[in-house]
């Protein structure tokens, strides 16, 4: 069985620094937590954790394909708890492409795929949350299931 392990050092105050196969993430609190707000505080790195495992899925996919797209940006939407312990209670992606419009429909399938079988990511945190995406092409809105979710919760 396969494992990821990371270290991670206490720096003083709030600071503390995490290894991550070789590479160094620094994480910090805001002063009004006692920390010197020199890098992100530790949450959001579980939505940067998401885009990073999705946006890969979705570039190697296309690549298989042999479709290419112009660009792919990501924005994670983390929807927080108002009391304590403040978690994550609904995630949300928006992915935006640009590209040739014969490529539409493989970008598409790119995301429903990465969504439904291939991030882990992903798949950890359905089982908690309820994560959801909305995909737009040349600024045209293409997939959004986050009404669908929605409506279901009420």
């Amino acid at each position: 069985m396969a494992n990821h392990q990371i270290e991670t050092q206490w720096m003083g105050k709030m600071q503390f620094n995490a290894l991550i196969n070789g590479h160094a993430v620094v994480m910090d609190a805001p002063e009004r937590s006692g920390g010197e707000d020199i890098a992100p505080i530790p949450k959001p790195f579980v939505l940067a954790a998401l885009s990073g495992c999705t946006g890969m899925d979705i570039i190697a996919l296309l690549r298989k394909e042999d479709k290419a797209v112009e660009d792919l940006s990501m924005m994670v939407t983390g929807e927080l708890s108002k009391q304590a312990p403040i978690q994550y209670i609904a995630i949300h992606v928006l992915y935006s492409f640009k590209g040739d419009i014969s490529t539409k429909e493989a970008a598409m399938k790119a995301v429903m795929d990465s969504q439904e079988k291939y991030c882990g990511v992903s798949s950890l945190l359905k089982k908690a949350i309820p994560v959801t995406w909305e995909i737009k092409f040349n600024g045209e809105d293409i997939f959004n299931n986050k009404i669908i979710a929605e409506d279901i919760a009420v």
